[in-house]
């Protein structure tokens, strides 16, 4: 290490910016520490807490452990949740869950929007209904003239 910063010391002090070189360095290795070291575990931390926000009793979630399981109850206070891993009820901290693997039920404003995209499918199902029959039958022609070959 001592060698490595006496060459960089000596190729700035050739330039007469000995002073200089030594603190743009420093500068430099922080900025690259933090773009490469910090800002993605704050990034990280961020999106686990907002995951730890959203959960709810029923989700089912894999721990840090790899233990799979059913959100049974969430103590928010305690900051603890009991999974139902296949009728064993275990106590882990918030902390502990790695990820989500399915939502229990979706918010009811997301439940009113697949409800309004029901209704709209419906609607063209019952449209391209109306227009079945005539392909049907263009498609039973076609699966005769296939079985003739």
């Amino acid at each position: 290490m001592n060698s490595l910063s006496s060459f960089v010391l000596g190729a700035a002090s050739s330039n007469n910016a000995s002073g200089y070189s030594g603190i743009i360095l420093i500068i430099l290795m922080v900025a690259l520490m933090y773009f490469f070291m910090i800002r993605p575990q704050q990034k990280q931390r961020k999106e686990h807490q907002e995951m730890m926000n959203e959960l709810h009793p029923g989700d089912e979630v894999v721990t840090i452990g790899r233990m799979h399981g059913k959100i049974d109850s969430i103590n928010k206070a305690d900051r603890t949740v009991t999974l139902d891993c296949e009728g064993i009820y275990l106590t882990f901290d918030m902390v502990a869950i790695a990820r989500v693997i399915k939502r229990a039920d979706a918010p009811a404003s997301e439940a009113l929007q697949d409800n309004k995209a029901v209704a709209s499918s419906a609607d063209a199902s019952a449209d391209s209904v109306a227009s079945e029959p005539a392909s049907a039958a263009s498609a039973s022609d076609e699966q005769k003239d296939s079985e003739e070959k």
